[in-house]
């Protein structure tokens, strides 16, 4: 049976966009091993992702990190509230990686991170949207 892999909703679309930069190193060590070898990794579609609202497999590392929150909670919450809106994910709900990208391909348009995203530092970065294009055009 494969593992599952946890993410808070706007998460899938930092996976989609992840391009080796992070807050620390051993933020950057962790995305790799998740993201880079993982999900866009040999068979990385058919890893599994369960839909959480705190602390995820991506969190672990980070600096911001308290508990099973974040000292960016508010902002954090609004994000993963407009995310799992507009994906409609659920909390609990497990997917693959493949029917996740398939869900932001049919559900978020090139032009929607501004809002969806917004208050994230890495939006101005234009990483995700170049992402997120690329699956829609694909």
């Amino acid at each position: 049976m494969q593992e599952k892999i946890s993410f808070r909703p706007h998460h899938f679309i930092c996976a989609l966009g992840y391009q080796g930069k992070g807050y620390s190193g051993g933020f950057v060590e962790n995305m790799d091993k998740v993201v880079t070898d993982g999900l866009h990794g040999v068979g990385g579609d058919d890893t599994l992702i369960e839909v959480v609202m705190t602390a995820d497999v991506i969190c672990a590392p980070c600096p911001h990190k308290r508990g099973e929150g974040c000292v960016k909670q508010a902002k954090i919450d609004a994000l993963d509230e407009r995310h799992a809106e507009r994906l409609n994910l659920k909390l609990g709900e497990v997917l693959s990686w493949k029917a996740a990208k398939a869900r932001i391909k049919t559900h978020v348009a090139k032009d929607d991170l501004n809002r969806l995203c917004a208050g994230c530092e890495w939006l101005d970065s234009g990483i995700c949207k170049t992402a997120l294009a690329r699956l829609i055009d694909a």
